[in-house]
């Protein structure tokens, strides 16, 4: 089993406020990530696959296709959107780093599987010193 990753970016602006707190909680525990009027950050996407070389091309996967697929269902639907309002995936979801990862692993799954080779990691970068790692729930 060979692992290959593909990097990404985005820009995205979110917040992070819970509406069931007061203002003075949601300040409390999401400090300026609370922000009304938003931020922003210039996130970092990680997509790694594994599966076996094919003998004929060389490679695990076309690197070419995979990007082509985070572009299509990942990156053009985030980049230079509000992670609140504008991304369906998202909807309903507090758009914290966690969370985002996750979304972003369940709209991948099906369309990188179908390629032969299976999803095994999206690592999202929300700032050089932040960020996560996302394996599934399997």
């Amino acid at each position: 089993m060979i692992y290959i990753t593909r990097r990404e970016n985005f820009n995205a602006a979110h917040k992070l406020y819970n509406p069931k707190w007061s203002e003075e909680q949601n300040n409390k525990v999401f400090g300026k990530c609370a922000n009304p009027n938003w931020h922003g950050h210039n996130y970092i996407l990680y997509v790694t696959v594994k599966g076996k070389v094919n003998l004929e091309t060389g490679y695990s996967v076309n690197l070419k296709e995979l990007s082509a697929i985070i572009r299509e269902r990942i990156t053009d639907k985030l980049d230079h959107k509000n992670l609140n309002l504008d991304v369906p995936f998202l909807k309903e979801l507090m758009p914290s780093t966690e969370n985002v990862a996750i979304a972003i692993w369940k709209e991948l799954k099906p369309f990188v599987n179908a390629l032969e080779c299976q999803l095994h990691c999206i690592k999202l970068h929300e700032t050089e010193n932040n960020y996560v790692e996302y394996f599934g729930e399997e």
